[in-house]
């Protein structure tokens, strides 16, 4: 069993964003437990609560030595891996000419990008995902029904579930949080303003230096570690 937790940054319609990502960290269930209590370590290693929750908003320049070794922490654990998907050109989007319906239908195709690479017939998956807002039941019901679908998982046993949770539920849930206000970092250039977070480029640079990875561009379909998927819309004519 492989547990898929999964994260959102700036994935509303017209939230002044032309960014939206998306992220996933898997990890094999059989390790769940030993990767919370290692977490947890590293939070009092660092002075912290063993409950104090990881989240991109709270990078500053205090804490960044707790929030690089969760970094390297993540790239030297093998039962660790992540998917992202960053979908630039969010505010220009031709839906009636790319056979989307509405926005969300877009959405959803989005998250079945970054999910379908991520799951194989050879394992069995529970996918959690942040909670958001009051809709996300539908939302989640319809991405199990795509992605089964495509599998041709009728009977749900390759995807056995996929059900919400709160970010404070899960270690590696804000592990991925972490990895996608990265991603949206850098993808909508924030980092390059003169007074950006000094802490928050420590983290972009430390993961373009682990994983080998621009971040400007899309990885190998089949990386195991760090995969990144880098979309943009097709132009009409």
């Amino acid at each position: 069993m492989i547990n898929i937790y999964c994260d959102e940054s700036c994935h509303l319609e017209k939230d002044k964003s032309d960014v939206m990502v998306l992220g996933a960290m898997s990890v094999d269930f059989t390790y769940l437990k030993e990767i919370y209590e290692d977490i947890r370590q590293i939070k009092m290693n660092h002075g912290l609560d063993s409950w104090f929750e990881i989240k991109w908003t709270k990078v500053s320049n205090g804490k960044i030595n707790f929030y690089l070794d969760l970094i390297e922490y993540f790239f030297k654990t093998s039962s660790l891996s992540f998917r992202g998907v960053v979908a630039t050109g969010k505010g220009q989007l031709d839906h009636s000419t790319f056979n989307n319906s509405n926005y969300d239908t877009w959405y959803y195709k989005m998250y079945y990008l970054l999910l379908d690479p991520f799951t194989s017939p050879s394992h069995t998956y529970r996918i959690f995902i942040d909670i958001k807002d009051s809709c996300g039941g539908k939302k989640v019901n319809k991405l199990h029904e795509v992605l089964c679908n495509n599998k041709y998982d009728f009977n749900q046993e390759i995807i056995e579930d996929i059900k919400q949770v709160h970010s404070h539920e899960s270690e590696v849930l804000q592990l991925c949080d972490l990895f996608i206000g990265a991603l949206s970092f850098f993808h909508r250039e924030l980092y390059l303003r003169p007074n950006s977070s000094e802490a928050k480029k420590a983290i972009v640079e430390r993961i373009i230096e682990m994983s080998g990875c621009s971040l400007k561009y899309s990885t190998s379909r089949n990386e195991s570690k760090f995969n990144l998927f880098i979309w943009q819309p097709r132009r009409s004519f």
